[in-house]
């Protein structure tokens, strides 16, 4: 198993969203940023996805599409621009994934309803395994982030750093 964190969709465009929403992703965000460094550490791949839309001037250069400072998200992690909930519908995502070797995805970010749940359909469809990371997903529903992480396969960040610390570096 060769596993890669994928972010999906944590932009500051989501955080003016409404009270809810803001809430929830910076919550995500210190299990986001420490799941990261677990994977910093183990030399495994952190990928970033964004979404653009441009009837909402999401797009590239508005400060919209850039990222919230407080992730932890690097230039040289690999970046991915999509246009549909599912990260990998019309973008390199999965070339890269194989490229890497990756079979597995560490899922996190925005929204777990609609964009999360798309992209890990789309891995399984793809024969990826994905992985929901308990309390690194947002939502504006807080519901739906339970049930998001009840349908799939997730595991805590314990369980997770457990895993991290026992996989040979």
């Amino acid at each position: 198993m060769k596993p890669a964190l994928l972010v999906i969709d944590v932009q500051k465009a989501f955080f003016k969203y409404d009270a809810v929403t803001t809430q929830s992703l910076e919550d995500a965000i210190p299990t986001i940023n420490a799941a990261i460094a677990l994977f910093r550490k183990k030399n495994l791949p952190v990928i970033c996805v964004q979404h653009m839309e441009e009837d909402e001037g999401v797009i590239p250069g508005e400060e919209g599409f850039d990222l919230p400072e407080s992730l932890k998200i690097l230039p040289t992690d690999e970046h991915i621009v999509k246009t549909y909930g599912n990260s990998f519908n019309k973008t390199p995502l999965a070339e890269k994934l194989h490229a890497l070797g990756v079979d597995t995805l560490i899922i996190t970010g925005f929204c777990a309803e609609y964009c999360v749940l798309s992209t890990i359909r789309g891995a399984m469809d793809l024969d990826f395994t994905p992985i929901v990371l308990r309390g690194s997903l947002a939502s504006g529903v807080p519901e739906n982030l339970r049930f998001v992480e009840n349908v799939h396969a997730s595991m805590t960040y314990g369980a997770l750093r457990a895993f991290m610390n026992w996989a040979p570096e």
